[in-house]
Formats: C-alpha cells, sequence, structure tokens
C-alpha cells in the first residue's frame, strides 16, 4: 500500500470514515473529525512515531486513528473498542479502504492483555464533554497506556482540566513534550442535546514513556 504524501490527502481519506452507528451516551461516543484526526497523526508521523512502528488505538470508535496510522506506513495498527457495532463498522470501513495492515479487536480496554510490542498509542477517551459524565474516564485510558508499557501516548483530554493533566502526567513519570490545541465539534446526536453543534476545547497531549 503506498504511503499518502500530503497532509491534505490524508483527511480526505478519513473523511470516509462514517460517525458511529449506534452512538451509546454511556460511551460518550463522539467520532473525532478528519480534519482533527488526519492533523494530529500528520504530527504523530512527523516526529517518527508512526513509520514502521506497532500502534494501539484505545477506544478506537469505528478506527479513525487506526486507519490512519496504517495509511501512514505502520507496521501494525490496532484498534480496541467496547462497542460491538463500531468495531464491526471499523472492520467493514478498512477492508473497503484495501487498508490490511490492521487489526481491531472487541474488548473493554481495562480487561485487555497485550501480547505486542507497543511503538504508540493514540486515544479519544470520554473526556468528560457531558455535564453528568463520569469524571477521571480519560485517566483510565492514560494508566492502560502506561501498562502497555508504550513508547508515546497521544491522549485527547478537556482543555479545562490541562493544569491537573500536566501534574498528573509528571507525577506518573510521563514527559509531556507537546500539547495539541482543538476546537472539538459535538453535534447534535443524543435527545437530551440543546444546541445543534457546539464546539468543546480540548488538548492532545504527546508524551513519552
Amino acid at each position: 500500500m503506498k504511503k499518502i504524501a500530503r497532509k491534505k490527502h490524508l483527511e480526505m481519506r478519513l473523511q470516509s470514515i462514517p460517525t458511529h452507528p449506534k452512538p451509546k451516551v454511556n460511551l460518550e461516543q463522539y467520532t473525532t473529525p478528519s480534519i482533527i484526526a488526519s492533523d494530529l497523526v500528520w504530527n504523530a508521523f512527523s516526529l517518527g512515531d508512526i513509520d514502521g512502528k506497532t500502534i494501539f488505538d484505545l477506544g478506537c470508535g469505528t478506527g479513525i486513528f487506526t486507519i490512519a496510522s496504517a495509511l501512514m506506513g505502520a507496521s501494525l495498527a490496532v484498534g480496541i473498542d467496547i462497542d460491538a457495532d463500531s468495531i464491526d463498522l471499523a472492520k467493514e470501513v478498512s477492508y473497503n479502504l484495501n487498508v490490511d495492515n490492521v487489526k481491531f479487536i472487541k474488548n473493554d480496554i481495562a480487561d485487555f492483555n497485550c501480547s505486542y510490542d507497543v511503538n504508540t498509542v493514540f486515544q479519544n477517551p470520554p473526556f468528560g464533554s457531558q455535564r453528568k459524565a463520569d469524571s477521571g474516564q480519560d485517566l483510565k485510558f492514560v494508566k492502560k497506556a502506561v501498562d502497555l508499557e508504550t513508547e508515546v501516548l497521544y491522549s485527547f483530554h478537556m482543555a479545562s482540566t490541562e493544569e491537573f493533566l500536566i501534574n498528573y502526567y509528571d507525577e506518573n513519570n510521563l514527559d509531556i513534550t507537546h500539547i495539541f490545541r482543538y476546537d472539538f465539534p459535538i453535534p447534535k446526536i443524543y435527545d437530551f442535546h440543546i444546541k445543534d453543534n457546539r464546539d468543546v476545547r480540548v488538548i492532545a497531549i504527546r508524551a513519552e514513556l
């Protein structure tokens, strides 16, 4: 498979990945827009974190970071999600895009036992954009990435928690090297949503373990 040479081309490929087929409010499922996913993955590629590497996408949803990593030259990209509907769709999309260096696993990340040497982890976990969301879900994903002994972690969080996160990462011996900032669009997909769309300010932290 020919590696993509331009960020815009990567974004265009990712635009064909559909949103969650049956979004579940308890999992806080919001699909990462292609423009954000392509920007973060392109930066990760530029930093040497993708090409020839083993990539894990925790809470992969419909597989946008898994597939993007594969398109950018990962030796293997593995997506893990607890939601069977999302995993089934991710498999279908990767097949249609002729991406063969991927693997999708239905599993709760808390129960997943890894037999791979993981180089890079991407994760867009439930980060508390809902008022009634369980706090700290994103930190459970960070802890799992540490358990996987990954070399590099890219993790999304609410920008409002940045100061806390910097201290948390430092206390857990995670060296933050970059912080990427995005306006993350939240569409009206759940019954309790009032506005058609709203933007939530998020950060994606790159940390080395």
